[in-house]
């Protein structure tokens, strides 16, 4: 089933398998989800009220950078993602580390429907834009997390900044990220997401932006800079 789930982009998936044996090198490819890390992570701990003691999951784990981190607060995570050596590389470096993360190849809208209300705090970080019905990982998210619990999202804006810095100045300029590593078109506004959001259990309680300093290389909030990378948390109905 999983094989064939109808919001997997396969040419999405095997941009990042290529390059998973590097995801946990801070200074490859993937130094920008390194550098990023501990501001997700605060931000979410922060939002939840803790991780200690919480049943997570996390959405398009990868190579379980965050994962682990939420693991390291001391949550029970479970990381989902469709890439197969991501998630090998993942399941490798808890070994070298051991943090305790379980991770599972399956698509987050059939583990909805597995596993439904069942986890404190869902996250789902840097994977709408490469998924071909984010509404419908959205929807899934919603119906994961148990009335009362969290979810964070974060995603790119579709706005001539984000295009300028995460596109041209990141993949061409920098060369912080391999040329191709994001489709422009697949960035989304906060008022689609916020549209995706309405029709759920789940009420945005925030919404800010994460802005990189190229002068000082140091990443900060801002939750009057939505233009290029931005980050959401929501909260699950009690009655939904």
């Amino acid at each position: 089933m999983s094989e064939h789930h109808p919001n997997v982009d396969h040419a999405e998936i095997s941009k990042f398998e290529a390059l998973a044996s590097r995801w946990w090198d801070p200074y490859s490819e993937f130094k920008t989800l390194h550098d990023i890390n501990p501001l997700r992570l605060d931000y979410v701990e922060r939002g939840a009220g803790g991780l200690a003691g919480k049943r997570v999951l996390d959405v398009g784990c990868g190579g379980g950078i965050l994962s682990e981190g939420m693991a390291l607060c001391g949550a029970q995570v479970t990381g989902i993602d469709m890439g197969d050596m991501p998630l090998r590389v993942a399941e490798l470096h808890t070994l070298e580390s051991g943090v305790d993360v379980e991770y599972r190849r399956v698509p987050v809208e059939t583990l909805a429907l597995e596993q439904p209300d069942s986890f404190d705090v869902v996250t789902c970080m840097e994977m709408l834009e490469h998924v071909p019905n984010p509404a419908s990982v959205v929807d899934a998210c919603a119906r994961l997390v148990r009335p009362g619990g969290w979810v964070f999202f974060s995603t790119l804006n579709r706005h001539p900044k984000s295009y300028l810095l995460a596109v041209v100045g990141a993949e061409y300029i920098m060369r912080m990220l391999p040329r191709g590593t994001h489709d422009y078109s697949r960035f989304i506004r906060p008022s689609e997401l916020d549209a995706w959001i309405r029709p759920t259990a789940l009420r945005t309680t925030d919404m800010t932006g994460m802005v990189y300093n190229p002068l000082t290389q140091v990443y900060r909030l801002d939750p009057h800079d939505l233009d290029v990378n931005y980050l959401v948390t929501c909260v699950r109905d009690t009655h939904g």
